[in-house]
C-alpha cells in the first residue's frame, strides 16, 4: 500500500507538534514574523519545506545545508574571482551588485554574498546586514578595504579633479543593484549634479571591469570605479573613498568544503601578495568578525 504523501502545508496544530510547544506560541511566531507563514481565509498555514529550511537555519556546529548552492553573489571584485579560481573551491561567480547579491542570498541561492554598501552611519554593510538579516544565522567577515574613485583616461587629458567637475563629461553609470552606483549618486547629489540628468553610455556597466573598458575604449570620459582595474587598462586613477568590502556567509555554509577552500586561500600570503600586485587594497584585516548574527 502507498503511504499518503505529506501535505504541502502545515496547520497551527500541526507545527505546534511538530516543534513541540503550544499552538499560542505558533501565534506568536507568527506574528513576529519568524515563522515561514501564509494567511488565506483568516487561517494561517506553514509551508512545510520552508519551515523545514527554517528549522534547518537554527541549526549550530559543522554540518552543511546540503541545499546551499556553491555561490557568490554580490559585488564584482577582481581579488575575489581570482580567490576563487586559486583556491580550487570549485564556487560559482554571479556577481551583479551588493543589492541583488543579497537577495539572492536571502533566498538561498547562494552561500556567500560580497558587499560594500556605505551607510548614512558611516558604517559599511553592517547596518544593511542587520536590517536584513536580522537574527539569522550569518557571519559578516571582512575580505579587504578597497580605494574608490574616477577612473579617467591617461594622462587626464579633460583635468577632472572630482566629481563636481562631470557635469560636461560623459560618465559610464553602474546598474542600480550595485552599491556603487547608490554611492556615486549621493556623492553627486552633495556636488549640487543630477545623476540622470549626466551624459554618459546608455547602458550600465555590470561589472568593474565592464566600467573600466567603456572608459579605456573611449565609450565614456571616466567612471566611478576601483583602482584595482585601472592599471590593467592603462588608466589614471583619482582616489575618493575608503570602502569597507566583506563576506557574508551563511555559517553552516563556512565549514562546507568549498568555502573552507577559499577561506584558506584568503588567509594565506598569495592573497596580500596579489592584493598588492592588483593595487589599491588593503588585505591586513581580511578574515575578521565584522557582525556574527545581529551581533557587531
Amino acid at each position: 500500500m502507498t503511504e499518503p504523501t505529506p501535505a504541502e502545508y502545515l496547520t497551527t496544530q500541526e507545527l505546534a507538534e511538530l516543534l513541540r510547544i503550544k499552538e499560542r506560541k505558533v501565534y506568536d511566531l507568527a506574528a513576529s514574523g519568524q515563522v515561514p507563514c501564509i494567511r488565506v481565509v483568516g487561517k494561517l498555514l506553514f509551508p512545510r519545506d520552508e519551515v523545514n529550511a527554517w528549522i534547518q537555519a537554527g541549526r549550530s556546529g559543522p554540518e552543511v545545508r546540503a541545499d546551499l548552492p556553491s555561490i557568490v553573489v554580490g559585488s564584482h571584485d577582481p581579488l575575489l574571482e581570482w580567490a576563487l579560481r586559486d583556491s580550487g573551491s570549485g564556487l560559482a561567480g554571479l556577481f551583479d551588485g551588493s543589492f541583488d547579491g543579497l537577495g539572492r542570498f536571502l533566498a538561498r541561492e547562494a552561500m556567500a554574498c560580497a558587499l560594500h554598501v556605505h551607510e548614512p552611519s558611516g558604517h559599511w554593510n553592517i547596518d544593511t546586514v542587520q536590517a536584513a538579516a536580522g537574527a539569522l544565522p550569518v557571519v559578516l567577515v571582512r575580505l579587504a578595504t578597497r580605494r574608490r574613485g574616477l577612473l579617467l583616461a591617461r594622462g587626464n587629458p579633460l583635468k577632472i579633479s572630482g566629481i563636481s567637475d562631470l557635469a560636461p563629461h560623459r560618465v559610464v553609470r553602474r546598474q542600480e543593484t550595485a552599491a556603487s552606483e547608490r554611492h556615486f549618486q549621493r556623492l553627486a547629489e552633495a556636488e549640487g549634479l543630477i545623476p540622470d540628468a549626466l551624459n554618459g553610455p546608455r547602458g550600465a556597466a555590470r561589472t568593474e571591469l565592464d566600467l573600466a573598458r567603456a572608459v579605456a575604449e573611449g565609450q565614456a570620459d571616466t567612471g566611478f570605479g576601483i583602482e584595482a582595474v585601472a592599471k590593467p587598462f592603462g588608466l589614471d586613477f583619482l582616489p575618493l573613498v575608503e570602502e569597507r568590502f566583506d563576506l557574508l556567509v551563511w555559517r553552516q555554509a563556512w565549514f562546507a568544503e568549498p568555502m573552507q577552500a577559499l577561506i584558506g586561500l584568503v588567509g594565506r600570503a598569495g592573497f596580500a601578495d596579489r592584493a598588492a600586485e592588483l593595487g589599491g587594497y588593503d588585505v591586513g584585516e581580511a578574515l575578521r568578525v565584522v557582525m556574527n548574527g545581529s551581533a557587531p
